[in-house]
C-alpha cells in the first residue's frame, strides 16, 4: 500500500495534467484545421488539395500532441522513437495496401489527372469526383450513387477525364435506305446543325457517308459543343434528325432477311 500510494502521488499530478493536455491539444488542433481550411477557401486553392491537406495536417498534429504527452509522462525520447519506429514498421506491413492509397493520393495531387467536379470514368467507375480524400476519392454517379474508389486503384488505372476539356465533340450515325439521295440527306443534317443554338459554328459539323451497310448506308454526324451540353446536345439531335427525316421522306431502314423457299420435290 505504502508503494501505491507513492506512485499515486507521483504520477497522479503528471497523468491529470496529461489529461488536461490531451482534451486542450485536440481542440487546438480542431481548430487549427478549421482555420487551415478557411483560409485555403478564402486563397481560392484547388478543392481537390483542400480536401486532401487539411486531414493530414490534423493527423501529424495529432501525432505530435501524443509525442508531447508521452514526454510529459517521463517516457525518454530515444525509448519512444525507437519503439515508435518499430511500431511503424509493423503497421506499415499490416497497412501496406492503405500506404499504397496515400501514395497513389499524392500522385493525383501531383500530376492532376482530375480535380474535383470532373466527370471521370477510371478503375471501373463512373461519376463525378466529389472528394479527394487521404485514401480514398469519391465519385457521386449522374443516378446520385456514392462510390468510393481506393486511390492506389485510380492512380494505377487508365482514367477518363470528361471535363478536362471546355469542348467535346457528339458523334452520331445514321442509316437511310440505298435508295436515299446523298445530296439531300447531307442537307438535311447540316440545316439541322445550323438550325440548333448549342451547337458551335467552330469547328463545323462534318457529315459523311461513312458506311455502306447490310440494309442501309450510314452517314456520320460529328458536332461539336460546349462539355456540359453534350448530353443535351445528343438528345435533341436524336429527336430532331427522326422528325426531319420522316417530313423529307427519308427512309430509315431495318435490318431484315429476304427468304426464298424452292422445292426439290418431284
Amino acid at each position: 500500500m505504502d508503494i501505491v500510494t507513492e506512485m499515486v502521488y507521483a504520477y497522479a499530478g503528471k497523468v491529470l495534467l496529461a489529461i488536461l493536455f490531451l482534451v486542450v491539444g485536440l481542440t487546438v488542433v480542431k481548430k487549427i484545421s478549421i482555420l487551415i481550411a478557411e483560409q485555403m477557401d478564402k486563397s481560392k486553392m484547388d478543392q481537390s488539395l483542400k480536401s486532401f491537406l487539411v486531414p493530414l495536417v490534423r493527423i501529424l498534429l495529432q501525432v505530435m500532441l501524443v509525442i508531447s504527452i508521452a514526454s510529459m509522462l517521463g517516457a525518454e525520447m530515444t525509448s519512444f522513437v525507437a519503439v515508435l519506429g518499430a511500431m511503424s514498421f509493423a503497421i506499415g506491413l499490416a497497412l501496406q495496401g492503405s500506404l499504397a492509397n496515400f501514395a497513389g493520393g499524392v500522385l493525383i495531387l501531383i500530376l492532376k489527372p482530375f480535380k474535383v467536379g470532373d466527370y471521370i470514368e477510371a478503375a471501373g467507375h463512373a461519376g463525378t469526383v466529389k472528394d479527394i480524400q487521404v485514401f480514398y476519392t469519391i465519385l457521386n454517379t449522374p443516378d446520385n450513387r456514392k462510390i468510393i474508389v481506393p486511390n492506389a486503384n485510380l492512380s494505377n488505372s487508365s482514367a477518363v477525364n470528361y471535363s478536362a476539356y471546355a469542348t467535346r465533340r457528339v458523334d452520331f450515325k445514321f442509316g437511310v435506305g440505298y435508295g436515299a439521295d446523298i445530296r439531300q440527306v447531307k442537307q438535311v443534317l447540316q440545316r439541322i446543325a445550323d438550325e440548333h443554338p448549342l451547337v458551335m459554328k467552330d469547328p463545323a459539323p462534318m457529315i459523311v457517308l461513312g458506311e455502306h451497310g447490310d440494309s442501309a448506308i450510314v452517314f456520320y454526324f460529328r458536332v461539336w459543343c460546349q462539355a456540359e451540353d453534350y448530353w443535351t446536345i445528343y438528345f435533341e439531335m436524336m429527336e430532331r434528325v427522326k422528325e426531319a427525316f420522316d417530313k423529307e421522306g427519308i427512309n430509315i431502314p431495318y435490318p431484315q432477311m429476304d427468304v426464298h423457299l424452292q422445292n426439290h420435290m418431284g
